[in-house]
């Protein structure tokens, strides 16, 4: 390789580095939140899940919700 492309090769592996060390600090803050939340009281757990329904597009949530319902009503849940 050339003294640019090796130039280019390790720019490229310090980037990641940096966000990988940035990514840590962020789980770290969320975690964080969370033992906040338990601190006070909250359900972590249900929280989570609410963090990840949140994320879901609008669509996508009602269908999962009917397959649930659907597997509940047959295993007779509810």
């Amino acid at each position: 390789m050339s003294e640019t492309t090796d130039d280019r090769l390790r720019l490229l592996i310090e980037r990641v580095e940096r966000l990988e060390e940035e990514k840590k600090g962020i789980s770290d803050d969320i975690r964080d939140v969370y033992n906040e939340a338990k601190a006070v009281g909250y359900d972590v757990k249900i929280m989570r899940q609410i963090v990840r329904l949140r994320k879901m597009k609008p669509d996508d949530r009602r269908e999962m919700d009917m397959i649930l319902d659907t597997y509940k009503a047959a295993l007779g849940i509810d």
